[in-house]
């Protein structure tokens, strides 16, 4: 459970600043990174953290390049 708060903690941090499409890609890529992190790591905090980390970064920059346009 703590794990979790912390991934949540993480994108919400994340995404403190920026446009809608920024805030719902960082939040979505975090959340979706750290269920695929934790699936693949078996559970471990490093592996949701870490997912959630890349995916809030994936899902940020995807949301950027959707403002762009």
């Amino acid at each position: 459970m703590n794990k979790y708060l912390v991934a949540i903690a993480l994108a919400l941090g994340l995404s403190a600043c920026g446009t809608t499409n920024e805030t719902l890609g960082t939040v979505g890529g975090a959340a979706l990174g750290g269920a695929v992190g934790s699936a693949v790591s078996g559970g471990s905090t490093l592996g949701t953290v870490g997912g959630a980390a890349v995916g809030g970064i994936v899902g940020h920059e995807v949301g950027e390049a959707a403002d762009r346009r």
